[in-house]
């Protein structure tokens, strides 16, 4: 049903390509301005959302094989993802049960994990294997001194996990099937080739530029260019969405030019094209596809909200559907990578500063998002949505959310 749905969508861009329109949304919507800078909601934000919600914590590729592991810090919580013997991927609460000292930074290898405090041992499946010194600590029961676990979720190439040890929302349910979508890229068998890690403004400020095509041949002149798209269609599954551009062109993976859909038939439409356009993840997340060097590739852009309403931090991850092969293609690869910095720290984040920055003066009242840009009337519905359920009706909020997929305007009628 997936590719199905895939090739729904592409239809529609086609046909709305060819018609030159776009599917707009039925009205203006306006957002309080205080939504982005009042502190209380921020927290309220940090803790209803990025606390209770799956958030996607690292590519499979980053931990590649059993016994990678990566220890991260999100909104204030110290993970620890670790690839267990079997393969699956465990997260754990990366604070060592005798005082809560942390026991791993960065990435690595390890089959244990040791805290540098007082030298209590842990396996990568998070069991207290040794307590320093047990002849002089006292009588414990170990069993009850494991780390705490996470609910974790490996799909699609991407690994996500919920903050909260004791929360009960399928991490599948708050997909809502979009997990279905994403695994078309293939990112399970795709390579981490870099990433860096971006500061930025206030988290929503941040994220409304991945849900906006409207600004691209605009803030992007210099980058992109003027003639650059500024239309997206939108499609939904619950919080998650696809925007792309209502075009009957599409890129062709190793090539500098552009097919023409229209003219080939549908059973020959290639996996990357039907991919196109940009793939959020709510809350947080934002994959891109490019062809740097000739050779497909995607920045997926993880982002969180900093410590203040002002602050946010993005880590960026080129991957890559296969390694480079030759030195130009390297250098292809991180001139591409090196190019988005520009785009996104340069431009996108220097301008959602300004932005964040006027706006905390408290003189605007609201925001506007048009017809055009649905993406971003659709996200802020779903922030509010989530700070106003309880614990106990996420599950059903998820679950009752239907994927929106339009059907191909009648060409008949341009």
């Amino acid at each position: 049903m997936s590719r199905e749905d895939l090739m729904a969508m592409t239809r529609a861009l086609v046909a709305h390509g060819l018609r030159g329109t776009m599917e707009l949304a039925d009205a203006v919507v306006r957002v309080p301005a205080a939504s982005y800078t009042d502190p209380g909601r921020f927290e309220a934000e940090r803790r209803r959302i990025f606390r209770r919600l799956p958030l996607m914590l690292a590519p499979s590729c980053e931990l590649p094989e059993p016994g990678c592991y990566k220890a991260m810090e999100v909104v204030g919580v110290p993970v620890l993802l670790a690839r267990q013997r079997d393969g699956a991927i465990a997260a754990f609460l990366n604070m060592c049960t005798h005082r809560g000292n942390p026991l791993a930074s960065g990435r690595g290898k390890a089959s244990r994990f040791t805290c540098g405090y007082h030298g209590w041992s842990f396996g990568s499946d998070g069991t207290l294997l040794g307590i320093a010194s047990p002849q002089d600590f006292g009588v414990v029961e170990k069993a009850a001194l494991c780390l705490r676990r996470f609910p974790s979720l490996e799909r699609a190439g991407l690994i996500w996990a919920i903050l909260d040890p004791a929360s009960t929302l399928s991490i599948e349910t708050a997909l809502c099937g979009y997990d279905r979508l994403l695994a078309h890229f293939g990112f399970e068998n795709w390579i981490l080739f870099d990433q860096r890690t971006l500061p930025g403004p206030n988290w929503k400020t941040a994220y409304d530029g991945y849900l906006d095509f409207y600004h691209l041949p605009v803030l992007h002149a210099n980058t992109f260019g003027r003639d650059f798209f500024n239309r997206a269609n939108y499609f939904a599954w619950g919080p998650h969405q696809r925007l792309a551009t209502p075009s009957k062109f599409a890129q062709r993976t190793g090539a500098t030019d552009q097919i023409d859909l229209s003219a080939i038939p549908e059973a020959d439409w290639p996996m990357d094209a039907l991919m196109q356009g940009v793939w959020t993840i709510f809350p947080h997340v934002s994959i891109a596809s490019f062809y740097g060097g000739g050779v497909r590739g995607a920045m997926i852009s993880q982002l969180f909200p900093g410590r203040t309403v002002t602050e946010s931090v993005t880590t960026q991850y080129y991957v890559m559907e296969r390694p480079p092969e030759t030195e130009e293609q390297r250098q292809g690869a991180h001139d591409q990578f090196a190019f988005l910095k520009t785009v996104v720290e340069g431009e996108d984040y220097a301008t959602g500063r300004r932005q964040h920055e006027a706006l905390m003066s408290g003189l605007l009242p609201e925001v506007l998002f048009g017809r055009n840009e649905r993406g971003g009337q659709v996200f802020h519905q779903w922030v509010d949505r989530v700070l106003e359920t309880d614990d106990a009706d996420l599950e059903a909020l998820f679950a009752s959310a239907q994927p929106t997929v339009a059907a191909a305007p009648a060409l008949a009628a341009a």
